[in-house]
């Protein structure tokens, strides 16, 4: 008998030690990771709307601990995204609209919990999340799928480009979901109905409709979970990745300013067991704290480079005391060559560093229409104080190459096209006090973006009018010289289409989107060589971008070298 016992013992040490994932895999949640692209925390009914927008998310507040006050730190959907995953600010993981990698070293939540055990799995209605066509480059690491819509509209970079509605993405995870097999999972579903910014029209009603559609989508996922008895034991965590400003402050959508209307979002945290249901926090949390709550939650030890803190630990020992805030955009520097913006929320006050200063207190003027910067100089020394502090932890981003993360043989590569004396930019955190403040030129944005929209609603022409007024009287606009010239190709105006590219790339040569379209555009005339070598540039950021390989490949065949050109086809292929 004694022999027996102690065998059984030794086996089960061996279990444990050769299969810890599968010891532990009982007493892990599964997780859902629900994030709503646009959703401002003022259309929810758990927090005070009326208007019956959101009856499921509404439904599941009941059963969740409620943040009254959380907040994103970017106004944007790939940055924002790349916050809640990894636990880390946009400066340290350094993730961008116009396709920065996601950095292989970042700690990231989906890598973290297939270490131990976990299926994972997203689901994302937006393209500008497609890791594989350069949007998000690197966001697939740790998924064992990686569902995203097929790019099928005009790549403008900046978020347009291919969307599901959220029913449609609701319906393949739940597919997902009756395959899973029994191990715990991670589950990320990503719902764009509310996102305007790729639609011309920015007007409430069609925004309502969209935020409204995205409840519908989840309230199909909560009831398919409750129905395959999986509910109950899930931590669910449902946040939107920031808001919209429906023309707030003067902007049509999102992207460039720091207040309320994009950065104040609904986050809901339904733990297992329905712990702390009910729960209200007052206190200001950040979409920084949500990796890290993942994680405790899930028994898996929180990386020490994640810089956020569990929200449950928040709820359960100090739910009403406030954290300051951060947030930033560099997309306004990088799309359009104006300052970047930071804002700092600690206390009642709002301050957001640009040229133009602004301070506001949010208890008395919660629409941030009143500027306290020239009235309340010593509150707005001790907050700028505040953000010079926490800035100083991420060291001296200033003055950065344009060039900068390029490897050698990249640079050689450029040189070898005509690229030279290529421009330096001010993508850093006190690129915020220097040059052009965006408050005086959002009616530009506005435009631009506009036109993207209708780039990607098939109406090019309507675009180019727009685009070329832009660059007439900006020349370093990016964004502006890279849309007109792939909007040109797209009317097979070729060689002006090529003209906006050179300049595009000249702004950004790291810009994979500005490389394919110019490498696209050569094709077109003819010359295979130049070509080859764009795409090859564009291929080093986008390895999985089939259409890349097969204008290579065309380009090789037609230079002779058709081994390579075997070689591209077998890459599309894959």
């Amino acid at each position: 008998m004694f022999r027996c016992v102690l065998c059984l013992c030794v086996l089960g040490i061996l279990i444990s030690v050769l299969c810890p994932a599968a010891s532990g895999a009982a007493t892990q949640p599964n997780i859902i990771l629900v994030t709503v692209d646009s959703a401002r925390a003022d259309r929810m009914g758990f927090l005070g709307y009326h208007g019956g927008l959101t009856p499921h998310l509404d439904d599941l507040a009941r059963q969740s601990i409620v943040f009254e006050r959380a907040y994103a730190q970017a106004p944007l959907t790939v940055v924002s995204s790349a916050t809640i995953l990894s636990g880390t600010y946009p400066q340290t993981n350094q993730a961008s609209e116009l396709g920065t990698p996601l950095p292989g070293t970042l700690p990231y939540l989906p890598d973290l919990l297939r270490a131990r055990g976990y299926r994972t799995a997203a689901f994302v209605g937006s393209a500008a999340l497609d890791p594989r066509d350069g949007m998000a480059p690197g966001f697939d690491r740790g998924f064992d799928v990686f569902d995203a819509p097929i790019q099928n509209s005009f790549r403008v970079g900046g978020g347009c480009g291919a969307k599901l509605p959220g029913d449609q993405v609701a319906a393949r995870a739940i597919k997902w979901l009756s395959g899973n097999g029994g191990r715990p999972f991670f589950l990320w579903i990503h719902l764009s109905d509310a996102d305007a910014s790729c639609r011309t029209s920015h007007d409430r009603s069609s925004y309502d409709h969209g935020v409204a559609s995205a409840d519908a989508a989840l309230g199909k996922l909560v009831a398919e979970l409750r129905m395959r008895k999986l509910f109950e034991d899930s931590l669910m965590v449902i946040v939107a990745d920031h808001g919209e400003s429906l023309g707030a402050h003067g902007e049509d959508s999102h992207g460039i300013f720091l207040y309320d209307e994009t950065i104040h979002v609904p986050l809901l945290v339904k733990m297992p067991q329905e712990q702390l249901a009910g729960k209200r926090v007052k206190g200001r949390v950040r979409l920084l704290d949500i990796a890290p709550t993942v994680l405790e939650t899930a028994g898996v030890s929180i990386p020490s480079q994640m810089q956020g803190q569990s929200l449950v630990r928040i709820a359960k020992t100090n739910p009403d005391a406030d954290q300051s805030a951060y947030a930033r955009s560099d997309f306004s520097q990088e799309a359009f060559g104006w300052s970047a913006l930071e804002s700092w929320r600690a206390g009642k006050f709002l301050y957001i560093r640009a040229p133009q200063a602004e301070l506001y207190d949010l208890v008395a003027d919660p629409g941030a229409g009143h500027n306290l910067a020239q009235t309340s100089k010593a509150t707005l020394a001790a907050l700028a104080a505040q953000l010079e502090a926490f800035d100083s932890h991420f060291g001296d981003l200033r003055g950065k190459s344009a060039t900068e993360g390029l490897s050698s043989s990249e640079m050689q590569k450029l040189a070898s096209l005509g690229y030279v004396g290529l421009q330096k930019t001010a993508s850093a955190s006190n690129a915020a006090v220097t040059g052009t403040d965006p408050k005086d030129e959002i009616a530009t944005a506005n435009r631009v973006l506009n036109a993207l929209a209708s780039i990607s609603e098939g109406k090019p022409d309507r675009a180019i009018a727009v685009l070329e007024q832009a660059v007439a009287a900006a020349p370093n606009m990016y964004l502006a010289q890279y849309a007109l010239g792939a909007a040109l190709a797209e009317k097979q105006r070729y060689a002006q289409a090529i003209e906006h590219l050179h300049k595009a790339i000249e702004l950004r040569p790291g810009s994979a989107w500005a490389q394919y379209e110019m490498g696209a555009s050569l094709v077109k005339t003819g010359d295979f060589k130049t070509a080859a070598a764009h795409l090859e540039l564009a291929l080093v950021r986008l390895p999985e971008f089939r259409e890349a390989h097969l204008l290579l490949a065309q380009c090789y065949e037609h230079l002779g070298q058709t081994k390579q050109a075997q070689v591209e086809k077998q890459k599309a292929t894959r």
